[in-house]
């Protein structure tokens, strides 16, 4: 009788953290009798740092993951997965059946939350897909150059980059940012300025300081009975994740996010590896917000444990630090706030043609790391977070 010794990875969402961690790990572990597998929903690689790109009306660099992945060899699986086993260890994905896995690393992600805000769902677009900002991409070009008017929903860094790029590519139509919070609260007051400085440049008006009541298929109501007219509205405000965790029975938190321990394994389920959005990291300094730049470390760092581990050694807790607040301001501008560990403001920030620069850089940065990553070790990580973090070493 032939026994099976392989040890099968299975990896499930294909973004930046799930593509980063089969493909490193694919390299870590070349020599050993390791099976990876890489499920996702597409084939194509999403650039969702660029999403707002494609809403403005811009089209994207064409990233097909099985090249991507080729001379890796790593099975790639298209299809949806549908729920997850954790006691027998098995993955249900629609149209390609039942995967077995020795270890899972669970990269699904995260998307704008439209469940809480009556009419969302109904009448606003998101960046969460391509197809979607395509459409909302479509939708914007037939609106009339003059008079026509967007709504763009979320004052965080997605909806300062979607209103400006918006703006810069219609310069025709009326473009109002809405939140309930100061645009960049969380930069320092010279890089605010600046980008305050943008928006005004753009012509943006803001809607600052109350929250949205109601999105109705023509305007926006807030909370104070302002209505705004809107012949579009693009919500980028909320986060949700996959319920497939919390009904699998894996331990999450408040909002279904997977409970890590120091190494990022699930604590209920140490099989499970979460990564990126998908898990509740904390560090000395607080907890992890779900960025690209957050991301990609723990993809990292879960490939490299579970490589180690195989080769049974023992793995360091998991350490990190926030570097940056990168920001585009349409083509032609941006601004990058540095930060401490913890993500607050330092005195340091860049603007203008640097700033664009930076941000180019840090924004097409992933797909060549994918693809160095497959023939040697690419550090991902901007910080580890210095002393702040260093006890937990």
């Amino acid at each position: 009788m032939t026994t099976t010794t392989t040890h099968r990875i299975v990896v499930l969402g294909a973004g930046y953290t799930g593509m980063l961690a089969a493909i490193r790990l694919a390299r870590h572990t070349r020599k050993l009798d390791v099976a990876i597998t890489l499920v996702n929903p597409s084939a194509r690689f999403t650039e969702r740092l660029r999403m707002h790109q494609v809403a403005a009306g811009q089209e994207l660099a064409h990233h097909d993951i099985p090249e991507i992945l080729d001379g890796t060899g790593i099975e790639f699986v298209q299809g949806w997965v549908t729920a997850i086993d954790p006691t027998t260890q098995r993955v249900h994905v629609n149209g390609a059946g039942e995967l077995a896995y020795d270890e899972l690393i669970y990269a699904l992600g995260s998307t704008a939350e439209t469940t809480l805000v009556p009419g969302v769902a109904e009448h606003a677009f998101t960046l969460d897909n391509p197809r979607r900002a395509h459409e909302f991409a479509g939708k914007l070009a037939t609106l009339a150059t003059e008079g026509a008017s967007v709504a763009v929903c979320g004052g965080g860094l997605t909806g300062i980059e979607a209103a400006t790029e918006i703006a810069e590519s219609h310069p025709g139509l009326r473009v109002t940012l809405i939140s309930s919070g100061e645009p960049g609260a969380m930069m320092g007051d010279k890089a605010r300025a600046h980008l305050n400085k943008a928006l005004d440049r753009l012509g943006i008006v803001r809607a600052i300081g109350v929250r949205v009541a109601k999105v109705q298929p023509d305007a926006v109501e807030l909370a104070d009975g302002t209505v705004i007219g809107a012949d579009l509205t693009l919500w980028t405000t909320g986060v949700r994740v996959s319920p497939l965790a919390a009904e699998a029975g894996i331990e999450t938190d408040a909002r279904g996010l997977i409970v890590v321990d120091p190494t990022l394994k699930s604590v209920s389920h140490p099989t499970i590896h979460a990564i990126g959005d998908a898990a509740a990291v904390r560090q000395p300094w607080g907890q992890v917000h779900g960025t690209c730049q957050s991301g990609m470390p723990t993809a990292a760092y879960t490939a490299d444990v579970i490589a180690a581990e195989l080769r049974g050694k023992k793995a360091r807790p998991f350490r990190f630090g926030y570097f940056h607040q990168p920001v585009s301001l349409g083509r032609r501008d941006a601004v990058i706030q540095f930060t401490k560990a913890d993500d607050t403001p330092r005195r340091l920030y860049l603007t203008g043609w640097a700033a664009r620069t930076y941000k180019e850089m840090v924004s097409s940065s992933p797909v060549p790391a994918f693809k160095a990553s497959k023939k040697m070790t690419m550090n991902v990580q901007l910080s580890k977070g210095g002393k702040v973090t260093r006890a937990i070493a």
